[in-house]
This record gives C-alpha cells, sequence and structure tokens, in this order.
C-alpha cells in the first residue's frame, strides 16, 4: 500500500493536467525510496520501477499496458482492475511471502548509480530528437514553476 502522501503527489500532479507517467513518477521515487531504506529489495532498478508503477495502476493513475510480454500486459490490465474494484483485505500470508522474498534481494540495485545507468539505458533507446525535445520541455516546465 502506498504512502498517503504519494497519493496526494500523485493527485496533485493529476490536478495540475501533469501526464500519467509523471503521476507514476511519484509511486516510482517512494519504491526507490523503500530499497534504500532497506524495507525490501530487488533484483534490478527495472523491478523498483515495474513495483512503483503496479502500485500507481492499482491507486488509480491511468497508465495503460506496456508494449512487450504478454505476462506483463496481463499484470497491467489486473492491476487496472484492481484499482476499479473496491479494496479487499491483503492475504495476510501472501503478503508476508512478498515481503519476505522482496527483503532477500539486494538494496544495492536502487543506488543512485544503477538508476543513472537504467536512465542513460532507457533515454538511449529513444532518438536525438525526442531526448533533445523532453530536455526543452524540462526547460520550460522549471521556468514555470
Amino acid at each position: 500500500m502506498p504512502e498517503r502522501e504519494t497519493i496526494e503527489r500523485a493527485r496533485e500532479d493529476a490536478r495540475e493536467g501533469k501526464s500519467p507517467s509523471t503521476q507514476a513518477g511519484e509511486f516510482v521515487r517512494e519504491e526507490i525510496h523503500h530499497v534504500r531504506e532497506g524495507k525490501h529489495g530487488a533484483r534490478s532498478p527495472q523491478q523498483a520501477i515495474a513495483i512503483g508503477l503496479s502500485k500507481a495502476r492499482r491507486a488509480g493513475v491511468k497508465l495503460g499496458a506496456p508494449k512487450g510480454k504478454a505476462s506483463v500486459r496481463k499484470k497491467a490490465k489486473q492491476d487496472l482492475k484492481a484499482s476499479k474494484s473496491p479494496r479487499r483485505k491483503t492475504s495476510r500470508t501472501r503478503s508476508r511471502a512478498t515481503s519476505r522474498a522482496l527483503k532477500r534481494e539486494s538494496g544495492k540495485t536502487a543506488s543512485t548509480q544503477a538508476v543513472s545507468r537504467q536512465a542513460k539505458r532507457s533515454s538511449a533507446k529513444r532518438g536525438k530528437r525526442a531526448r533533445s525535445a523532453a530536455a526543452h520541455k524540462a526547460a520550460r516546465t522549471r521556468e514555470a514553476a
């Protein structure tokens, strides 16, 4: 379950008309902090991001399913469905099993270097134009704030 502050920040982003990916960014940020604090671990920065996105979908952020494996798309669809239905009490056994499994993983996967490496890799997949446009947009929104 995400922290109340995270949900509030995401809702504020939604009110300001920011994109769903920006709203979801709050959940990813929280997840990376959790890994750094040692609340649990992850095998890779991608896993930490995936957990954050899953939490965002369950909290009601209108994120679509990603392109990719069918299992990933299925999980995204499941998360969206979970956001629409009322919350059921989480199974204690299952929750504990998940927590214990994640705790056994490394916390170094959310280090500054690991996250930076992941960001560089994902931006390299995009074209030069897209990266440039993103930088221009960031500069514009920075001035506005």
